[in-house]
């Protein structure tokens, strides 16, 4: 059994436990480790206790790089008890960091770099830009894979400006789906009359998004009703709390457990709003969100902005509804005379293709395990870098050498 330091910057994040999940099912031993962020008991893993190298905060990045120094200090007391480990995967460039005092420590061990969201630092210019770019080369120099969730990660930052030369796998941010096979999905039944509800689940960090969504079910006047659900990034709103209260179509109904409450929160909703401004022009348009893949898998149709990555995603599907842009005029006007019968023939699409562009298997898992352990291979000898069969349609790219 392949044993798996997986060493990451928030043990409260849901994605986190969704991989470790993952790599279970794939057949791996997880030993966890990593810092605390945030009280999120529903994204615990039964069965796993975390190794804790202390507490960071969000949009203190300070406070994150002395968090890092001290746990790099004391790393090798906190790992004396654990066993070595075949392979460490390092998600985000802090813990790539402590990666490879963990791969010393443990006499040299294969390290993996998970890097899901290009950190908009990382995109600049200037000095501070050039600085975390070239720690990321420099503490890179051992990864013997990159693990990133879209196509525009590898185009737009992996390919010309990151310093990493290790393979890339293209690991999309599907849902989970562990038990059953492809059962379809069934056709949506709305009640006449009844208000089209739009669900933004996952992290909410967007305040145009939020801005934007107030004032069309101001302008709509209870015909389109919004469900937030997840967790908000409280730093990015004056007063998210206040915000949702005063909103007379819109309401939070806070967090989920994912997978296992996915088909209960879909089930209520008509679409799924994958629109993020977040960091407009840079991750925003280069992302595909969990919640497009959540939406798809349980008949909620996508609500997408033309020129992303997620537009493309659902264009390649034939789905959606697609912004020209993110103005509020743009979107009543889009919506202004949708009808049953529209939401009908779009459904009909989504439903038609089924659930398979929308999950991972245990199949899935266990490609993605065997393609870790192939890093176990003799130095000189290249591990395999085809595509996993049914994970994505394009091709797994590699950097030139």
């Amino acid at each position: 059994m392949l044993r798996i330091l997986y060493l990451v910057h928030d043990l409260s994040d849901p994605a986190v436990r969704r991989r470790v999940l993952m790599l279970q099912a794939g057949g791996a031993e997880v030993m966890l480790a990593g810092f605390r962020r945030g009280e999120n008991r529903l994204a615990d893993i039964e069965g796993v206790t975390p190794l804790e190298l202390g507490t960071t905060a969000d949009a203190r990045f300070a406070q994150r790089l002395g968090a890092v120094a001290g746990a790099g200090a004391l790393l090798p007391r906190k790992l004396a008890g654990l066993a070595k480990p075949d392979v460490i995967l390092a998600r985000n460039l802090e813990m790539l960091v402590l990666a490879r005092r963990a791969s010393t420590h443990f006499g040299t061990v294969p390290i993996a770099y998970e890097c899901l969201d290009v950190h908009r630092l990382m995109l600049k210019a200037g000095p501070a830009g050039r600085l975390l770019r070239g720690a990321e080369r420099h503490f890179g120099r051992k990864a013997g894979l990159v693990v990133t969730s879209s196509p525009a990660f590898i185009e737009h930052y992996f390919k010309p400006l990151s310093g990493i030369r290790a393979p890339i796998h293209l690991l999309e941010n599907r849902v989970l789906e562990l038990d059953g096979g492809d059962a379809g999905l069934p056709a949506r039944m709305r009640p006449t009359g009844a208000p089209w509800r739009i669900g933004w689940f996952g992290a909410i960090r967007c305040r145009k998004s939020l801005d934007l969504l107030c004032a069309f079910t101001r302008r709509m006047e209870g015909r389109f009703e919004v469900v937030l659900r997840g967790r908000p990034a409280y730093r990015e709103f004056d007063d998210f709390d206040g915000i949702v209260k005063r909103e007379p179509f819109i309401r939070f109904e806070g967090p989920y457990r994912n997978p296992e409450d996915l088909s209960a929160i879909y089930a209520e909703v008509d679409f799924t709003w994958a629109i993020d401004f977040f960091e407009e022009g840079q991750n925003s348009q280069w992302l595909l969100p969990n919640r497009i893949y959540e939406g798809g898998r349980h008949g909620a149709l996508p609500i997408v902005l033309e020129g992303t990555e997620t537009a493309r995603l659902a264009a390649r599907h034939g789905v959606g509804i697609a912004l020209a842009d993110g103005r509020l005029e743009t979107l009543i006007q889009r919506f202004a005379a949708f009808s049953d019968d529209d939401y009908r023939a779009r459904n009909a699409r989504l439903v038609a293709l089924g659930t398979r562009p929308w999950i991972l298997d245990r199949a899935d898992c266990t490609a993605f395990v065997q393609r870790l352990g192939a890093l176990r291979q003799p130095s000189g000898q290249a591990a395999p870098l085809q595509p996993l069969p049914s994970l994505i349609a394009n091709k797994v790219d590699c950097h030139e050498r």
